[in-house]
């Protein structure tokens, strides 16, 4: 048996106020294909399928046409739970027509526990008693929220609240695991004669211990104001494989090669510009009595859809990168920051003057050294949350010594600028 691993596209992301859905189509339609060149049986979504509760109708129309393309494909059976960016009732709403499609969709920690427990079927049409045509049992637990886990007491402190925390997890998947056993055992028992095993296979969306992060790359602290961050230890160790999102970074949890992280397929920031994407390939071998554990996992490099490019320096350097860009022919998003020690006023217009004739595209442009002068006419008993907007932009006018009477146009410009984003959000 072949499952692909993936989690967290957040689909309708965007990229400092550009939209990336060619990006995405690109990336499903890659998908889509490597489940067909790969034969893969069974597709796992590990979370955070959109980026917000309240998606696009370009992201839903993407992820719905990814999942009737899967459907007619070689692919049994796809498992999505939701993530934290994720809204359960949204992602729950169509879950019985897509149950049809052999998609089982699990948005929510579920009232009655079994729901959490699918049972993968080669054949959905025999009975689920025969062991025979049973796959493997996958434990879908979606991201857990607070009140789902953790009950509030009076008087209570941080470290109550961790350690409430990690227990409820720790008994949710307990109590999950302990049922897909006796699933796996009733059904082995009125099949005596199957000559197999039957992997036990979890999902969850949370933060482990030791996680790998990296700048920017939007990942939130699941739990407001808590350390928890679960050990290894909290997953019960019948579990053949788990199947995690949250994390953007793939990586294993605790050195466990069989507890992964895949991390998004696509970067969501810059901070992630040059890492190498990834899903996960598991295999398993079919009627191996002898163990459960995944006979082969394999890193599948997703490829690059869009390039994005990270300068840092002088404006002799900026340059000189951008000119080496060019000679590539290079269609890169660039994000700017400039570090030289000159103040350079119409920096954004000198960039833009560089890339007039490449397809390029200046995303983001950082002027540390403005950024600088301003907080440095801050004073030692001040902080920038002592000052609102427009105490900002005067600290501006003065770190660039602009004349008095230029400044009552200014201000009245700044202002109709401030009124017209404030309208926007």
């Amino acid at each position: 048996m072949k499952i692909l691993h993936t989690s967290d596209w957040h689909l309708g992301r965007s990229l400092y106020g550009k939209k990336r859905y060619a990006e995405f189509e690109a990336f499903l339609n890659w998908l889509a294909q490597t489940i067909e060149d790969e034969e893969i049986d069974a597709l796992l979504v590990a979370g955070d399928v959109f980026d917000t509760s309240t998606p696009s109708n370009r992201a839903q129309e993407l992820y719905y046409r990814f999942l009737c393309r899967v459907s007619t494909s070689c692919c049994r059976h796809v498992v999505i739970i939701a993530g934290n960016h994720d809204s359960p009732s949204f992602l729950n709403a169509p879950k019985e027509l897509l149950r049809a499609l052999n998609v089982h969709v699990i948005g929510s920690m579920t009232e009655v526990l079994t729901d959490e427990v699918i049972v993968l079927k080669k054949n959905p049409l025999i009975p689920q008693r025969n062991a025979d045509n049973v796959e493997a049992i996958v434990c879908a637990v979606p991201y857990l929220r607070d009140k789902d886990i953790r009950t509030v007491e009076p008087g209570e402190t941080i470290d109550d609240k961790n350690r409430k925390l990690v227990e409820g997890l720790q008994k949710h998947y307990e109590d999950v695991v302990t049922l897909a056993q006796e699933t796996r055992n009733n059904l082995l028992q009125a099949s005596p004669a199957a000559d197999k095993n039957i992997p036990i296979i979890a999902m969850g969306h949370l933060f482990t211990a030791g996680g790998k992060t990296v700048d920017g790359d939007g990942v939130r602290e699941l739990y407001v104001g808590s350390l928890a961050h679960v050990g290894d230890d909290v997953f019960p160790p019948s579990i053949d494989y788990l199947a995690l999102g949250h994390l953007h970074v793939p990586q294993a949890v605790g050195g466990a090669e069989h507890m992964r992280y895949s991390g998004s397929p696509i970067p969501m920031g810059y901070g992630e510009a040059t890492q190498e994407k990834s899903v996960v390939l598991v295999e398993f071998e079919e009627n191996n009595k002898l163990s459960r554990s995944p006979t082969k996992i394999t890193l599948k490099n997703v490829p690059c859809f869009q390039q994005l490019v990270r300068i840092v320096g002088s404006l002799d350097a900026i340059h000189a990168r951008l000119e080496e860009l060019k000679q590539e022919e290079s269609h890169a998003w660039l994000e700017i920051e400039y570090t030289g020690a000159d103040i350079i006023g119409n920096l954004q217009e000198t960039l833009a003057e560089a890339l007039a004739d490449s397809p390029m595209e200046i995303r983001r442009i950082k002027n540390r050294r403005v950024t600088d002068l301003i907080i440095s006419k801050i004073a030692e008993d001040e902080t920038l949350d002592d000052l609102d907007d427009k105490d900002v932009f005067i600290r501006c006018l003065d770190a660039f010594t602009v004349p008095e009477e230029d400044r009552e146009e200014l201000m009245t410009s700044y202002a109709e600028v401030i009124k017209d984003l404030v309208k926007r959000i």
